[in-house]
This record gives structure tokens, sequence and C-alpha cells, in this order.
């Protein structure tokens, strides 16, 4: 008894012991394909390869699995999911040259022709066995090389001798042979798996280059094209700043295009870069006398292109953060002009609310004094209308007795009805 399991428990634990190397005893022929698949086409390759394995009533994993190997008769076939790539690779007994015929040849060259995507990678090898190669280096060289300039070393803490030139050939392959010293089968697939991968991820990492090469001189136009905006905000007058600012925004929407098109790619060619380092790492490679290393020759040849890449990425990034500080400053530069435009405004508001209130005092005196004046004139029809009715009533008289008490009133009704209104504005 136990709590119920967590939903990715299973799939989480299988991770670790996903894409596991094969068992491979020499003299074995290996044909490796690796393939740049665009996502659009991750269905057409399935199907691909599920009409092949049919054909040869061999059972795949279900659609979802990114990995299988399996026995199709005269060959072995491996076949792996990546996220931008997918890799195939063949094998088959074989000894005397390995070069002669390949794993390969096994399979129906319509098929073969038909993989969905673009090569990235194509790779013959083998493992023979050590006894079996006369000579040392230079013999290998010339017998399977062209005579090329190789390199490679004792790998595996010297069970085997791994040799490679890095060219391709006009059949569009690469070459690799291993020779076993004292290589277990699971030891060996271990050491083809990361000499193919050697291979794999360092073309993965150079795709960044031709993109940080494009990249470089249009960098440098838009570092001048900043350099001039900063003069240009160093010497602007207010009238000015509007088109400035205009120019620094579509000089940052142009540079955060450029990163949102490009910066998946710099960071995918750094994590396969650290995978190359990583996989020859794992070789345990020992110098050969008068060969150049794994390490050597990836860091004399990939290193430079890797740094290429890391600044471009950094004179992008920089730039952007530039443009972004030179935007700032001309924000509060205008935010500061526009305070001052505001605090005039305001001013001349209090200005014009002084004269007003002024205004409205003087326009407030009048209408007392025309409100008496009506009052005490309705005040003195009154009074007449009484004299003409016999009532001893002087209508001067009485008009002039009610002028200071109308007047009194009046400004009375005046001032309380103001200083009402002024309370409710102010509570409101």
């Amino acid at each position: 008894m136990r709590p119920a399991d967590h939903p990715l428990r299973s799939a989480l634990n299988d991770e670790v012991h996903a894409r596991p190397s094969e068992s491979l005893t020499a003299p074995v022929r290996i044909s490796y394909l690796a393939m740049s698949t665009p996502s659009e086409a991750r269905e057409e390759e399935w199907l691909h390869l599920l009409t092949f394995a049919k054909a040869r009533d061999v059972d795949i994993p279900e659609h979802s699995a990114n990995h299988f190997s399996a026995d199709f008769g005269g060959f072995s076939m491996r076949w792996e999911r990546h996220a931008e790539f997918t890799r195939y690779t063949f094998w088959t007994p074989g000894s005397g040259d390995i070069f002669a015929s390949s794993a390969l040849d096994l399979v129906p060259a319509e098929w073969v022709e038909r993989i969905p995507g673009r090569v990235l990678v194509a790779t013959h090898g083998g493992i023979v066995r050590h006894v079996d190669h006369a000579g040392g280096v230079d013999a290998a060289s010339a017998r399977w090389f062209d005579g090329n300039v190789v390199v490679g070393s004792s790998v595996g803490d010297g069970a085997a001798i791994a040799l490679t030139d890095f060219r391709v050939r006009a059949d569009g392959f690469s070459r690799f042979v291993i020779f076993d010293r004292s290589l277990t089968p699971r030891q060996a697939g271990r050491t083809v798996q990361r000499m193919l991968e050697i291979d794999t991820y360092r073309m993965m990492a150079l795709l960044t280059l031709p993109i940080a090469r494009e990249l470089a001189p249009v960098i440098q136009l838009a570092e001048s094209d900043l350099s001039a905006c900063m003069t240009r905000l160093e010497q602007a007058q207010q009238s000015d700043e509007s088109d400035l600012l205009d120019s620094l925004t579509r000089l940052g929407a142009r540079i955060e295009r450029w990163d949102a098109q490009h910066s998946y790619r710099f960071s995918a060619s750094a994590a396969y870069y650290e995978l190359v380092r990583r996989r020859i790492a794992e070789l345990r490679e020992v110098r050969i006398t008068g060969v150049q290393t794994f390490g050597e020759f990836i860091e004399r040849r990939l290193a430079p292109a890797m740094n290429t890449c890391r600044t471009i990425a950094r004179r992008q990034e920089s730039l952007s953060q530039r443009i972004a500080r030179a935007n700032q400053l001309l924000t509060t530069r205008v935010d500061i002009s526009v305070e001052r435009q505001n605090q005039a405004l305001l001013e001349s508001m209090d200005r014009r609310a002084k004269a007003q209130f002024k205004l409205q005092q003087t326009v407030e005196g009048l209408s007392v004094a025309a409100i008496t004046y009506y009052v005490v004139g309705l005040i003195g029809y009154a009074a007449k209308a009484c004299h003409s009715r016999g009532y001893a009533v002087d209508p001067e008289w009485v008009e002039g007795l009610s002028i200071p008490i109308v007047l009194v009133l009046v400004g009375a009704g005046t001032y309380f009805l103001k200083h009402r209104l002024t309370r409710n504005l102010r509570s409101s």
C-alpha cells in the first residue's frame, strides 16, 4: 500500500533510460543520417517510418515515442527524434574493408531518398578489430581517409582508437573508424554514439554562424545610428524631441525584431556547443603522438565560431539595453518639458482664476446693487398704490427707508448662498 503516483512519475523516471546506446561487436559497419526536419513534416516522417517497418513486419512503438531500434533482417536501425533534427543509424556486421560497402546499401534506396527533411550530417563508419589493422595512423589515413590529416585519440582509457578527418566526400558522406582493443559491446555502442553526437551537435552549433556573420554589419550600422541619436540627444532642442523619439523607437523596434528572430538560435548554439564539449570529455581521450585530439580540434576550429556567435549575441543584447537607456533619457527629458509646460499653464490658469475672482466680486457688488434697486422700486410701487388708496403713506420716504434694509438683506442672502455653494464644492 502506498499513496497515488504523480501523473508524470513514470515518464520522468523513464527519461533517464531514454535513447540507450546499442550493443555493438567488431567488426561492424555503421551508416548515419541526421536530418533537419521542420515541425510540419513530423507527421510525414512518422508515416514514412511506419510504412517501412510494416513492410518488413517490424513492430514500432506508438506514435508518441521519440526513439526506437529494431532488427530489420540483415541490418539494424535506430531512429531518434530530437527537437530540431531526427537521427537514423544503420549497422550491420561486416569484415574486410569497412568502406567497400555500407550498412545503408542494405536499405532500399527509394525509401532513403524520400526521408523527410534535409541532410545535416551523413557518415559512414565502423568498428574493426585492432589486430586486423596493420600499421599506425598514417597507414589508416592512406587506406581510409585519402591521405588526409586525421583527428583522433585513444579513447575509453585505451580500450579503442578513434579516427576521423571531418571531411565530406564526393558521395556526401564523412567517415570515421574505431579500432577495438578491448571494448565491451556496450562500451563500443557508447563510443559510436558519442562520435556521432560530436559530429551532429557540432553542425547544429554551427548553424548560428551564418546568422552571426549576417548580423555583424547590420548591428554595426545600428550602433552607428544609436551614436548619432545620442549626439542629437545631447544637442537637441525641445522642437527636435519628437523626431528623435521616433528615430529611437524605430531603432529599438528593429533590434527587438532581430532578437525575436534569432535569440533562440543563439541560445541553442551555446547549448549544442556545451554538448559537444561534454561528449568529447566522455571519450576520455589519451593523446596519440603526432595526432590532434578531438578536444584540440574542436577548440581550434569550433571555439572561434562560437566566440563569434557569442560576441554578436552580446552586442545585440547590449545594443538593446543602450537603446532602452537612451529612450528613457529622452522620455525623462520630454517629461520635464511637459511638466514645465504644465506648470506654466497652471500659473496662467491661476492668474486667470484670480482675475475671474476679482471680476466675480465686482459683479456680485453690482448684482447686489441691481437687486436692491429693483426691490426698492417694487416697494416704491407698493407705497404709491397705498397712497393712491388714501392711506397716509409717503412713497418717497418709504423707498428711502427701505434702501438700507433691502441692501443688508440682499447682501446677507448673497453671502450665505455663496458660502453654502463653496462648502458643497469642497465636500464633493
